[in-house]
């Protein structure tokens, strides 16, 4: 045996007594309407509003994007200008270097009628001295030149960085360069016959380690990436702005 059918609701009372009533034709059409409108993606607010920054797009307030940069041709060449000046910088460095870097006393002597160079003082630490002048005088440059750069563009950006460190490198190599040419003569056998057997000369200046090359570009990079981050522009929210366009005025902020 079979449970018996269920018979079906009966319609529901469409009398004026009823709390709903259909639509009537000039509602239904102006809903259509307003339906219809265009709507801006993401928002639901109809194109063509404006906000306090001109019209709305997609992404909120157009406007928002006037300050991303002058163009990547723009930051390039200005980049290129960077770089370029940072390097001449390594001209100075190259000059303080040789004028304060410690010298590293040498001593000519014959032997067997040949000439031999030693070092007057075996245990000094005089080598090591003119490599930690260069590597100081390097960090200096850095933190100047991160600074400057920092105070003329404070905006940044990755090809502003990028030039940045290469003047950095540039100008460490073209310090080296000056140093060396500014020093004693290279040619120490040559150097010793000169001041004769016996006399203490100087060493040529030379980096016993190439990393400072770095030393530069490093600190200035850190810098500078410190700089942007405590005292660079923030861009601005277009989420928030759309929030503020849309705030009715004497409303306290969101």
């Amino acid at each position: 045996m079979t449970a018996p059918l269920t018979p079906p609701p009966p319609p529901r009372d469409q009398s004026p007594n009823n709390g709903w009533q259909p639509p009537a034709a000039g509602q239904a059409a102006s809903s259509a309407s307003a339906s219809s409108a265009p709507q801006d993606a993401g928002y639901g607010a109809p194109s063509g509003s404006y906000g306090p920054q001109g019209p709305q797009g997609m992404y909120g307030l157009h406007g928002s994007y006037e300050q991303d940069g002058p163009g990547m041709k723009t930051e390039v060449r200005e980049a290129a200008v960077v770089a370029l000046v940072v390097a001449l910088g390594g001209a100075l460095l190259g000059v303080l270097w040789w004028w304060l870097a410690p010298s590293v006393p040498l001593v000519g002597d014959v032997v067997d009628n040949n000439w031999v160079v030693y070092f007057k003082d075996t245990e000094g630490e005089q080598a090591a001295g003119v490599d930690g002048t260069f590597t100081l005088l390097a960090l200096a440059f850095g933190l100047v030149s991160a600074v400057a750069v920092f105070l003329i563009r404070r905006r940044g950006g990755v090809p502003l960085v990028v030039g940045l460190a290469v003047g950095g490198f540039l100008g460490s190599l073209l310090a080296w360069k000056v140093g060396v040419w500014l020093g004693p003569s290279q040619d120490v056998i040559a150097h010793a016959k000169d001041v004769g057997k016996g006399v203490t000369f100087s060493a040529p200046l030379k980096l016993g380690a190439k990393g400072v090359w770095l030393v530069w570009p490093l600190a200035a990079l850190v810098v500078h990436l410190g700089l942007t981050a405590l005292f660079g522009p923030r861009d601005v929210d277009p989420y928030q702005q759309q929030l503020e366009a849309q705030r009715p005025q004497g409303a306290p902020p969101v």
